[in-house]
């Protein structure tokens, strides 16, 4: 190889490689960079589906203000999930699923929060964690909990401490 050949390799591979530091420094900029909650969806009229959802909330969100929870915030959203309810219990945040079904077949509105969706619950509540907890709590990071509700036709249940973060 030829004195001019191989400079010009090394002038190529330098270059490469500030490329590619370049590229990893945006994409660590990016992950750093807090997310920002989803952008509102158009406005439309909601499906059955959802109006049976958002009556089954309401419905829950009642019951719960009944049996002590102190409800605080309502569909939280953001870019990797949805939050139905937050509810104090003390000082304990309650993140809360909502989750409704017409029939027990296939197991049931319970047996739908799977390990997937618990996942994402849990990493839009880490989301949102820091503002309810200053908002709320008065401190950075207060002791939290998650809950589902299940509205069937055999009535209203809540399971406390449903699935945990670890």
């Amino acid at each position: 190889m030829q004195g001019d050949d191989l400079a010009i390799l090394l002038e190529l591979a330098r270059s490469a490689q500030r490329d590619a530091i370049r590229r990893r420094k945006r994409r660590q900029a990016a992950a750093a960079r807090p997310r920002k909650p989803a952008a509102a969806a158009p406005s439309r009229p909601p499906t059955p589906a959802q109006r049976d959802g958002l009556r089954a909330e309401t419905q829950a969100r009642r019951w719960l203000e009944q049996s002590g929870l102190r409800i605080v915030a309502r569909n939280l959203r953001c870019t990797v999930g949805e939050i139905d309810l937050v509810g104090l219990d003390g000082t304990v945040l309650v993140f809360i699923e909502v989750r409704h079904r017409s029939s027990a077949d296939y197991g049931g509105a319970a047996a739908s929060v799977n390990r997937q969706k618990q996942q994402r619950l849990i990493r839009a509540a880490q989301y949102f964690l820091p503002e309810l907890s200053r908002g709320h709590c008065g401190c950075n990071a207060a002791a939290c909990r998650f809950d589902v509700v299940t509205v069937e036709p055999a009535g209203l249940r809540w399971h406390k401490h449903a699935f945990s973060a670890d």
